[in-house]
Order: structure tokens, then sequence, then C-alpha cells
């Protein structure tokens, strides 16, 4: 086990700064997972903390020891990757024993077939030992490579997007099983992935980080409900959130915001907030779960638009609405029949709403946030 700090790490491929100035302490035993988008820098922190790569800049610690100069083999890690890198020739029995078989730790085979045992049975893979790995489904295979992994116990554990050739069933499956065994291993675990569920399912804590620079560490409850910024909104959730320009309009004694061609109310919390900044305009957020449709004119707060397509998605479905010139993304029932460019009415749920400043696009606030991040504490 192991406390995991990276002291303004920064790593450059040429002209590509990779890792700028990575300042984060990972804790023992903790999943922790790393979110962002292709080519932000994940892969290269994990090969950074493994001592795969060497940067240019800064300081990898584990429990306060500097391991710049440790080598990879020394660090006690291990690495899962995305495309298992098994042994085609192989059993899975001879793969999972292959670290304790090394030169580095050279075990008795009676210990190691003991050791390949438990894991494999831990793995639900031990009827599968004599095969060779194409003769595995890629769900089994990625439990040899996991089982590889975890077989000599390692003080940290790296998974690089261990889950992303699996389908969704598996990948719902893997995810549970992935916690609960990190949990029975006690191993501090870093876990690379571009999918915000899995992100949200199976992080203590998230890393959102974006072209070589961390932009928030934070709980999924965090991340989902005040995010650092509208980039890291627009990760999170499906589909994308629907952000605004809005103008702040003074009425009567109170103010609201342009929204949809509509004023819109504010909730009292969160106009103190944007009064004190004295702000003319801002950036309104709004999820799709957050928005209400309707084939028929509601009350005075439904706005008109019109249905601009509808995408089926598993178990429900994308619908796009018009509305002046924006196009806004809801969540609609798969059996809803609509005709595109056909009248169709939406209401926005504006207690759900995230202010951000229009200029930064830093996150502002939104209703009742204290207790919203509260449930992750």
């Amino acid at each position: 086990m192991a406390n995991i700090r990276l002291k303004n790490v920064t790593k450059n491929y040429k002209n590509v700064n990779a890792l700028n100035q990575i300042n984060l302490e990972i804790k023992d035993k903790e999943f922790f997972v790393l979110f962002g988008p292709a080519g932000a820098g994940k892969t290269t922190m994990l090969k950074v903390i493994a001592g795969i790569e060497l940067h240019q800049m800064g300081d990898v610690e584990f429990d306060g020891k500097n391991m710049n100069l440790v080598e990879p083999a020394d660090r006690n890690v291990s690495m899962v990757f995305e495309n298992y890198a098994l042994y085609p020739h192989m059993t899975v029995y001879d793969n999972i024993a292959s670290p304790m078989r090394s030169p580095l730790y050279k075990e008795k085979e009676e210990y190691i077939k003991k050791e390949v045992h438990r894991v494999s049975s831990m793995m639900g893979i031990d009827h599968l030992l004599d095969r060779l790995p194409r003769q595995c489904s890629n769900g089994q295979r990625q439990r040899v490579a996991l089982g590889r992994a975890l077989v000599r116990k390692p003080r940290v554990f790296l998974m690089d997007e261990p889950l992303a050739h699996l389908d969704a069933k598996l990948k719902n499956l893997m995810r549970t099983e992935l916690k609960g065994m990190q949990q029975e291993f006690d191993a501090t675990t870093i876990y690379v992935t571009h999918d915000y569920l899995e992100a949200l399912s199976l992080g203590d804590r998230i890393g959102i980080i974006n072209e070589g620079q961390l932009i928030q560490i934070a709980t999924g409850d965090e991340v989902y409900y005040s995010p650092a910024n509208e980039f890291v909104a627009k990760l999170v959730g499906e589909p994308e959130i629907n952000i605004f320009k809005s103008e702040i309009v003074k009425c009567d004694d109170t103010y609201k915001v342009l929204l949809g061609g509509e004023l819109q109310p504010v909730e009292e919390d969160v106009l103190k907030v944007l009064l004190e900044k004295d702000l003319d305009y801002v950036d309104v957020g709004i999820r799709g779960n957050n928005i209400e449709f309707s084939l028929e004119k509601g009350d005075d707060s439904f706005v008109e638009g019109s249905v601009y397509s509808l995408e089926p998605i598993g178990n429900k479905s994308i619908l796009i609405v018009k509305v002046e010139e924006e196009l806004i993304r809801l969540i609609a029932p798969n059996d809803l029949q609509v005709e595109l460019d056909s009248k169709i009415f939406i209401k926005f749920d504006m207690k759900n709403a995230m202010y951000f400043e229009h200029k930064s696009k830093e996150f502002i606030t939104r209703h009742n946030i204290e207790s919203l991040i509260g449930v992750s504490k």
C-alpha cells in the first residue's frame, strides 16, 4: 500500500506538454480515477508513476520516498493495460504465474500454484487455467490480465482503461468486481478512463485532466453537481449539458435570466451570489434530465420550440428541440412519436440550473449547493 504524491511533475514530448506542473496526492488504499478526453495526459501520468516514462521536472513520491531514480521493477506497482497484453503462447495459468517467476521474485512453484489458484478462484476463472488466451472471451481475458496484476500483491495498481473493449453489460459487472477487489486487497489504485459512468461509479475521488493539466480533484457528487467549469460539466452526463448565454434582467423587485427567449426565475440563494458579483450576463447550464417537454402548451413557463431530431440510445432517446437559434438536448422515452419540425413545448427546471461566469466559464453556484455536495461527505 502507498500514499502517492506528485509535486510539480512536468513531462514534455518534443513540442507537446503532456503533463504541466501536476500536483496531486493520492491517499493510501484510495481508488483514484483519472478522467478526461483522449490525449489529455492520463496514460502519461500512469507511466510516470510506474517509472516507465521519465519526467523532466518535479518529484514522484511513494510514502514520502522520492522515486525519481527508482527503476520500474523496484517500485512494486502492477499495471493493467487496455489491450490485456497477455502472452499468447502461455496458458491462463502461466500468464497469471508469470510475475512470480520473473528474476525479481523467483517464487517457489508450490507457492505460485497456491496463489494462482487463490486469485483465479476470486476472479471466477479457475476453470480456464489450461486454456490459451485465444480460447477465452474478451471478458475472460480481462480477468486474466487483472489476475496477473493481483497475484503478486503490489503496493499500487495502475489500470489504463481496462474495460474499454468490453460490452456494456460486462462493463457494469466488471466495475462492481473491480471495486470489490480493491477493497479486499486494500490497494492504492489509480484507474484511467474517458467514460464518465466508470469515473463516477468507481472513484473515491476523481481527477479531471485535460491538455496535461488537472482541472478539478473532487468526489463524484462534487464533479456532477458543482463542476469546476463548463468543460467539466460537458464531460459528465448524457446528453451533454445545455449551456446558454443569459442576460440578467431586473423585473420589478427581483431579477430573472433570459433563457429560450423567456424570462426564467432565479432561486434566492443563487440570486444573492450573482448580485454580489455584479454580472450583466451569465452562462446557465441545464442537464437534459432537468427539462420537461409537452406536445401541448402548458402554463406560461413552457417555451415553444420545434423537434429537430430524436435519437434512441438504449432504454431512452435524446430529443433535440430547436428554440430560436438554440439546439436544446433533453431525455425522452423510446416510445415518443413525433415528427421532425413539429411544434413542441419545453420547461426548464431552474432549481437544478448551474451558473457559470460567461467570460472565464468557471462555475459560480447552483441552488441548494451545500446540501447536494454534503451527500458526498
